[in-house]
């Protein structure tokens, strides 16, 4: 259960790989995991879905002590990295886009950030099969900050 929840931070990366799928056409195939979330995400209106989506793991997984830790541990963790790919998101769009133009820096930025998520999806996956936490260096320490 716990490596499903870092689908959410690869569906949100997915909109950084525009440039590097387009350079390699079989990496599209990433993408299938994410298409029920994308599905979910994406009928209701407004765009509220991912909105909505954090909320319902926030306060229904995150924050319910019924809930094992290791499973809180993990949505907690994926909920940050999505928190941060969603500022970088934003920060791509108001600051590089306009002075890049969408050049070879852009490309670059975006095609290291789909790597980067897509390596911290398989190493929480493998970490998670050894019965093991993720350690992410910064991220693993707050998600035990709020846990505690």
């Amino acid at each position: 259960m716990g490596p499903l929840f870092y689908l959410l931070p690869w569906s949100d990366a997915i909109n950084f790989a525009g440039l590097l799928f387009q350079q390699y056409p079989w990496m599209q195939w990433f993408t299938l995991p994410v298409l029920p979330l994308a599905l979910i995400e994406g009928s209701i209106p407004f765009g509220l879905g991912g909105l909505l989506l954090f909320f319902v793991l926030f306060l229904g997984v995150v924050r319910n002590p019924n809930v094992p830790y290791f499973v809180r541990f993990n949505a907690l963790q994926a909920l940050l990295i999505d928190l941060g790919l969603i500022v970088l998101n934003i920060g791509f769009e108001l600051l590089l886009k306009p002075l890049a133009g969408g050049g070879l820096l852009l490309g670059s930025l975006s095609s290291a950030v789909v790597i980067a998520v897509l390596a911290i999806l398989v190493f929480a996956l493998v970490e998670c099969v050894r019965g093991q936490e993720p350690d992410l260096p910064g991220i693993s320490q707050a998600a035990r900050m709020q846990l505690y």
